[in-house]
C-alpha cells in the first residue's frame, strides 16, 4: 500500500495539529479528556461503520492522527481499550442492539472499558480460563441493571470524577476526588456506588454489600478472578471471557460477556503496584457479578472465536504512534551519551546506530502490515511486530542506564519513605521496559504463534 501523504492528507494533518495545539496545554484529567476527544469527533476514526457518533477516515489519515497525537504530548488515552479493541469486535460480532447501546458512549468518551482475559492460571495459556458465568434468574444488582440499561455510568465532569444518577432504577453513582478505596452502602430501595477519582479502587471495601433489585431474566452471574487488567480502576465496563458451560475444557464452552463494573460487593478492583511505582494493572474479583443475557457477544459458547478475533484488532495505527515515543526516547539516550562522553565509545555508537536502524525497520514493517492486512501469511504479523518492538525497547532501556554510568542507579536527593518511587526518565524506561517482552504475550508465546499459525509447523506438545 502506498502511504505517501497527498495534499488533502496534509490539510487533515494541519487540522489535527491545530486542534491539539489549542487543547493539549490545558488538557483536563484523563476521563474528561476522553469526552473532549469525543466532542471533537476523534474517537472511532478507524471503525468499519459510522453512524455511532464517530467519523470514518481512510487508513492514511488514521496514521496522520496517530502520529500527530503522539507528537503533541497529549494525555495518555484511557479510552483506547473500548475504541480499538471492543468496538471493532462489536462491529464484527455484535447484534444491532449491542452496537446501538455501546458504540455511541465509546465514541463520545463517556464509557471506559477494561479487558478481562488473563487469570492467575490462564495468562499465556488463555484457554485455561476458570472464571464462570452461571445463567440465573435470581435477584441481582440494581447497579448492574441501571448501568447495563444505560441509565448509569454517564461521563464524569471535572478532574476525572465519575458522577451519574440513574433515578429510574433508584441508583446513584457519586464520584469523589480523594484517591483511595471507594466505599458503598445499599438500602433495599436504593444502592449507592462510589468511585475514587484517577486511580481509586472500585468496589473495594464494600465486599459485604448486597444491594437489592431483580436481575434480568436469564442473566449471568460471573464469578472468578482476572489479573493484569489494565485500567480496571478507571473502567465502567469489562469485557470478560468466562466459562458458561459447566464441565467444559480448554476453548470449548466459553462466552464473551459485557460486565458493568459498578457492582459493589460483587466486583472488587485491587491495583497492582509495579516496580516503577505506578499501578495501571489490577486484579479484578467477580463474586456473582451480573451480566445481562443480551450482553453476550457472538452468542453463548462462542467466546473463544470472539476473543481471538479481538486479539487481531490489537495491531493497528497505534503501533506507529508508539514508535514516535520510541524515537523521542532514543533521542534522549543519544543526548545523554554525548553529555557523558559515552558516545566516544565505538561500541556505544554501534548500538545507537543499530537501534536507530531497527526503529526505521519497525516503522516500515508496520506500514507494510497495515497495508496488507488480511492477506495470506498475515497470521503471524502481529507476533513478529511484538517480538521486534519488545526486544528493541528492552535494549534501549539497558543502553539508557549504561551511558549514564554508575550515577544511573542513584535517585533524586529528596527520596523519602513517603516518596519511594521518584524515578527519572531513564530509570523509568529501564524498569518499565523489562516487562515489554512479557505482557501481551511473552516472546516464547509469540514464537509459538509464528511457528504454528504462520509457518504451519507442528503444534507444541502440551501435557
Amino acid at each position: 500500500m502506498d502511504f505517501a501523504f497527498g495534499p488533502q492528507d496534509e490539510a487533515f494533518r494541519r487540522e489535527v495539529r491545530s486542534w491539539l495545539e489549542e487543547r493539549v496545554a490545558g488538557a483536563p484529567a484523563r476521563r474528561a479528556w476522553e469526552r473532549e476527544l469525543g466532542r471533537g469527533g476523534w474517537i472511532g476514526l478507524g471503525w468499519d461503520e459510522d453512524g455511532y457518533g464517530n467519523r470514518r477516515v481512510d487508513l492514511t489519515r488514521q496514521v496522520v492522527w496517530a502520529e500527530e497525537y503522539a507528537r503533541s504530548k497529549a494525555p495518555a488515552r484511557s479510552g483506547h481499550i473500548g475504541e480499538n479493541l471492543l468496538a471493532p469486535t462489536l462491529l464484527a460480532h455484535g447484534t444491532p442492539e449491542q452496537k446501538r447501546r455501546f458504540l455511541p458512549p465509546i465514541a463520545q468518551g463517556r464509557e471506559l472499558w477494561c479487558q478481562g482475559y488473563s487469570e492467575p492460571g490462564a495468562g499465556s495459556d488463555l484457554a485455561g480460563i476458570r472464571t464462570t458465568a452461571e445463567r440465573t434468574a435470581e435477584a441481582g444488582t440494581a447497579a448492574a441493571m441501571a448501568t447495563a440499561s444505560g441509565a448509569a455510568a454517564a461521563g464524569a465532569t471535572g478532574a476525572g470524577t465519575a458522577a451519574a444518577a440513574a433515578t429510574a432504577s433508584g441508583v446513584t453513582a457519586a464520584g469523589t476526588a480523594a484517591a483511595g478505596t471507594a466505599g458503598a452502602r445499599a438500602t433495599p430501595a436504593r444502592a449507592t456506588v462510589v468511585r475514587a477519582a484517577e486511580g481509586g479502587i472500585v468496589g473495594a471495601g464494600a465486599t459485604a454489600v448486597r444491594d437489592q433489585g431483580a436481575a434480568p431474566s436469564g442473566a449471568f452471574r460471573v464469578t472468578g478472578q482476572k489479573i493484569w487488567t489494565s485500567l480496571a480502576h478507571e473502567a465502567d465496563w469489562c469485557f470478560v471471557l468466562a466459562r458458561t458451560e459447566p464441565g467444559s475444557t480448554r476453548h470449548h464452552g466459553l462466552s464473551f460477556l459485557l460486565v458493568p463494573m459498578d457492582q459493589p460487593g460483587r466486583v472488587e478492583v485491587r491495583p497492582i503496584r509495579q516496580m516503577t511505582g505506578t499501578s495501571e494493572f489490577n486484579e479484578v474479583f467477580f463474586d456473582g457479578a451480573v451480566a445481562r443475557a443480551e450482553h453476550v457477544v457472538g452468542g453463548e459458547g462462542n467466546g473463544w472465536r470472539v476473543a481471538m478475533s479481538l486479539l487481531g484488532f490489537e495491531r493497528g495505527v497505534s503501533t506507529l504512534a508508539q514508535q514516535i515515543g520510541f524515537a523521542e526516547e532514543l533521542g534522549r539516550v543519544l543526548r545523554a551519551a554525548v553529555a557523558t562522553g559515552a558516545a566516544t565509545d565505538p561500541v556505544v555508537r554501534d548500538r545507537l546506530v543499530r537501534l536507530w536502524a531497527e526503529l526505521r525497520t519497525m516503522r516500515w514493517n508496520a506500514l507494510r502490515t497495515l497495508g496488507s492486512s488480511g492477506s495470506p501469511g498475515d497470521a503471524g504479523a502481529p507476533s513478529v511486530a511484538k517480538l521486534l518492538w519488545g526486544g528493541w525497547h528492552r535494549r534501549l532501556g539497558e543502553l539508557a542506564m549504561q551511558v549514564r554510568g554508575a550515577g544511573a542507579a542513584v535517585g533524586p536527593s529528596d527520596w523519602s519513605a513517603e516518596r519511594p518511587y521518584e524515578l527519572d526518565a531513564a530509570q523509568h524506561l529501564f524498569l518499565f521496559s523489562r516487562a515489554d517482552t512479557i505482557y501481551g504475550g511473552s516472546d516464547e508465546i509469540q514464537r509459538t504463534i509464528i511457528a504454528e499459525r504462520a509457518l504451519g509447523l507442528p503444534k507444541e506438545p502440551r501435557g
